[in-house]
């Protein structure tokens, strides 16, 4: 089963980060993410494969961030609210340390008002590829400086970085974490 997307532009016409807020608090058990054109786009659970893989990128993250205490990362659960509009969940993200203690005690604490300096996007088996490549680009126009899309059914990894084509590698890869996660190195093996 794929994401879903519902336009609720026509009813919601103008709903606020606020109000999104609200509707996830009082829906807790549905996974939401918002379009910055309006759409509500419920997540569908992933398969046991993909949760295993995207449990293990975090914990390489946490691994390498903890040991160099440069920032702070986030699991799938983490929404964002993004400058231009959207609401987005990333698999994995993770922000520099001044930006997210830049952020008040109420912002980290509700959908915080950044968007990562860094994401993984892990496409499961129920995951179209070009609405994952959209909320890339997504992810890029509201700051991000370094993104990657892992495909496993296509055995590859886009590479996204600020004012630069997307860099598409093929598996087996290993990926740097460049200047924006300085040593981080993630080893991608064939899925």
């Amino acid at each position: 089963m794929t994401a879903i997307s519902l336009n609720l532009e026509p009813l919601v016409q103008g709903l606020t980060h606020e109000q999104f807020y609200k509707l996830c608090m009082v829906n807790k058990d549905i996974a939401m993410e918002r379009s910055p054109k309006g759409e509500l786009i419920i997540m569908s659970p992933v398969g046991g494969e993909s949760g295993r893989q995207e449990a293990n990128y975090i914990i390489d993250l946490g691994i390498w961030n903890r040991h160099t205490g440069f920032g702070v990362v986030f699991s799938s659960s983490t929404v964002f609210k993004l400058p231009n509009g959207g609401d987005r969940s990333p698999d994995a993200a993770w922000v520099k340390l001044e930006r997210w203690n830049g952020l008040t005690k109420e912002q980290q604490t509700k959908f915080p008002p950044i968007c990562p300096d860094f994401v993984i996007e892990l496409r499961s088996e129920s995951d179209r590829l070009k609405p994952l490549q959209e909320k890339m680009q997504e992810y890029l126009d509201s700051g991000l400086q370094l993104g990657w899309l892992i495909n496993p059914q296509g055995q590859t990894v886009e590479i996204y970085r600020q004012a630069k084509e997307v860099e598409v590698v093929k598996f087996p890869a290993t990926l740097s974490g460049e200047d924006v996660l300085p040593g981080f190195i993630l080893k991608i093996d064939n899925y």
